[in-house]
């Protein structure tokens, strides 16, 4: 791994049976929900590195939830597990019968990352809301939200209700890499200027092996709250259907009578996602912007890219 990379310790915990390894394999490994009833029982500490956008390497831990582990981290392991951590995740399986419990090890996890981490940023996923019925949803996540507030205190969370069957995963997990991500305002102002220059309703931008979504800009306001994390969700499944059968995904227009949208490669960590709704603009001329600004925000991936912001001209 080169010795330039900025690594970020991110820390998944919950108790056995929370989801934990399922959606991090979805994320990361190119799981698809059905698949991942065949992952066995996370045994103690599971170490990957997850190359993020060129010189972002994400050193995921995730943590196996068996009272004997859990125990562990608390005591023997407790400096080693809870040292320099950027971002707790820790996963709650909404059915739980042992919520007491769970709380209970939340709130030692949290003591642990006062102690030793104390400018980590904390998420909590309530998972498997697919379980629970539709009408119930909003009030139980509400309830649970308000419960895990309340608990963290000193420290802030940052609660999402998840599902590995929904989008609300890709959600989730987009916006926990936002964090983490060390120029994104750099990077927004750079697609703003990109959206507006090429005069695109909207254009988002996907690191490329998740299909999460790490910034965008919109110049109209869109009626799908979700669409981000749905398309997130149907891509990344096309492209493992392309991979079964030895193809690989490069890019996809799909145009109708009311917009053209432009999914394309656009650097070596990310794709692009531009929404045009100009009938008078062609689709050579929008292939060709895309493929003008790359060159630029490929420097803008490295932590010490440019500072200046995008100029480019319409073709």
């Amino acid at each position: 791994m080169s010795s330039t990379a900025m690594k970020k310790k991110v820390l998944l915990m919950g108790k056995s049976g929370s989801g934990k390894t399922s959606m991090r394999s979805i994320i990361f490994a190119n799981y698809i929900a059905r698949d991942t009833r065949r992952l066995g029982a996370t045994i103690d500490v599971e170490h990957s590195h997850v190359r993020f956008l060129g010189n972002l390497v994400l050193n995921l831990w995730d943590c196996g939830g068996q009272d004997t582990f859990m125990e562990n981290y608390f005591t023997s392991q407790r400096d080693n597990i809870f040292r320099n951590v950027e971002v707790l995740i820790y996963v709650f399986d909404v059915e739980s019968r042992e919520l007491e419990k769970d709380m209970h090890y939340y709130q030692s996890c949290l003591e642990a990352i006062l102690q030793n981490s104390p400018d980590a940023k904390v998420f909590c996923l309530v998972h498997k809301m697919d379980l629970v019925q539709e009408d119930q949803r909003d009030l139980i996540f509400n309830e649970r939200q308000e419960d895990l507030r309340r608990l963290s205190r000193p420290l802030s969370c940052t609660c999402f209700r998840t599902s590995i069957w929904d989008e609300t995963l890709y959600k989730a997990w987009s916006s926990i890499v936002y964090q983490l991500i060390p120029n994104v305002q750099q990077l927004e102002t750079n697609l703003r200027n990109f959206a507006q220059i090429i005069e695109a309703d909207e254009v988002l931008l996907f690191e490329r092996a998740t299909f999460l979504v790490i910034s965008h800009y919109q110049c109209k306001e869109q009626r799908d709250a979700h669409r981000f994390e749905k398309i997130s969700n149907i891509i990344k499944q096309f492209k493992l259907s392309c991979s079964k059968l030895a193809a690989s995904f490069q890019s996809m227009e799909v145009r109708n009578s009311n917009f053209a949208a432009f999914i394309d490669v656009f650097t070596s960590n990310t794709y692009v996602m531009v929404i045009m709704s100009d009938p008078s603009i062609p689709s050579a001329a929008t292939l060709i912007n895309i493929r003008n600004a790359r060159k630029h925000f490929e420097k803008l991936e490295r932590v010490d890219g440019p500072k200046h912001s995008l100029h480019m001209r319409m073709r």
